[in-house]
């Protein structure tokens, strides 16, 4: 596998910047040439007046790698990288004439599996809660170089609240999580073809469905018929897909505990509908994903994952209560459509409009 360092340094170099030419030639030099010894670190600058494009000199390479391990440049915010290691697959690479696509593709990934990708997410939460989260930011051109792929490891299907944020909540960087936000974290139509995409385009390795603590849109569902009626349509379909789960909740006297139950019922219930999307079934089948849930607790920054089938798995009086709300919903927006479309024709036409009169000519009055 690429060198993570050697990657970054292809990138910069294409994208260009006054250390363009230093940076591409640290990428050369990984082909394993030594620089001779008591060679001293020059300033950085471009190759010499006539040099060929190819050529790379001891020097320039001295140069790159001082640039590489030096500190950040006055008012930078990026940590100096360290030196890089010799490949000479990276060498080889360029002397076939590889593009930055397929040089991107060899960049060291945060998970190969449905057990990393977790254990990632894990370790950055736990970084998060801990007060030691590393903020991962990238350079300027680190950033413009992601324009050539995204390889995110985990798909977090999260809630739209604004303090719940999913690469700040699992200490990660750009490019790392493909993030789905939806006031409910609830499975439709388009998030779930959000995640297709996710599962069948890109390489990642987890689906989370994660809710969080003190959800306006659960407790919105746990309302009473009255007041969902009063919501905009809109609302009372997300409302609608929540639902089934709070409805068969423990009595609870304490507000926050019954709280917390139905947000983790209805991380369970999308959970559930997530698996019989053919798409999920299949990539679960061949190991290629897991899919899981969480429960993000606000006041402490931890996350809970829900990961075995028995934290998971719905009764069948749940199921059969998930299906029907879904149908009965359905009919009750049909049937106000209809009586609306109904009364709109029944109703009598208002007063016309008098017409204006015709003008006349001048000189001669009406």
């Amino acid at each position: 596998m690429m060198d993570r360092n050697a990657i970054g340094l292809i990138a910069r170099a294409a994208l260009g910047g006054g250390r363009g030419w230093t940076l591409l030639a640290a990428a050369l030099a990984l082909s394993g040439c030594a620089a001779p010894a008591g060679s001293a670190p020059a300033a950085a600058g471009p190759p010499p007046h006539g040099a060929e494009p190819g050529a790379v000199q001891t020097t320039a390479r001295t140069r790159a790698v001082a640039a590489m391990t030096a500190p950040p440049e006055s008012g930078s915010t990026s940590p100096a990288l360290p030196p890089p290691a010799p490949d000479s697959e990276l060498a080889e690479l360029l002397k076939q004439g590889a593009t930055m696509e397929e040089i991107a593709k060899f960049r060291d990934p945060v998970a190969t599996s449905p057990v990393d990708a977790l254990h990632a997410l894990k370790t950055g939460n736990a970084r998060f809660y801990g007060g030691q989260a590393r903020r991962p930011e990238l350079s300027a051109n680190e950033r413009r170089s992601q324009i050539l792929s995204q390889t995110p490891f985990a798909v977090v299907l999260g809630c739209s609240d604004s303090r719940v944020p999913v690469e700040i909540v699992y200490d990660q960087s750009l490019g790392s999580i493909f993030t789905i936000r939806v006031a409910g974290s609830v499975v439709e139509p388009a998030t779930a073809g959000s995640i297709e995409y996710a599962v069948e385009h890109l390489k990642s390795y987890i689906v989370v469905v994660m809710g969080h603590e003190g959800c306006g849109a659960v407790a919105g569902a746990m309302g009473s018929d009255e007041e969902l009626r009063r919501e905009p349509a809109n609302v009372r379909f997300l409302l609608n897909l929540i639902r089934p789960a709070v409805e068969g909740l423990p009595s609870l006297r304490d507000r926050e505990a019954l709280m917390r139950e139905a947000v983790i019922a209805n991380v369970r219930l999308q959970v559930h509908r997530l698996n019989q999307n053919p798409v999920v079934v299949e990539a679960v089948k061949k190991g290629k994903i897991q899919v899981v849930g969480a429960y993000y607790e606000m006041s402490s920054g931890a996350v809970d994952f829900l990961e075995k089938d028995a934290e998971l798995k719905l009764t069948d009086e749940e199921k059969e209560r998930a299906a029907n709300d879904v149908r009965q919903a359905a009919l009750a927006d049909a049937r106000a459509a209809t009586t609306a479309a109904v009364r709109a024709r029944l109703r009598p036409p208002g007063p016309r409009a008098a017409e204006p009169k015709r003008g006349h000519p001048a000189g001669h009055p009406e």
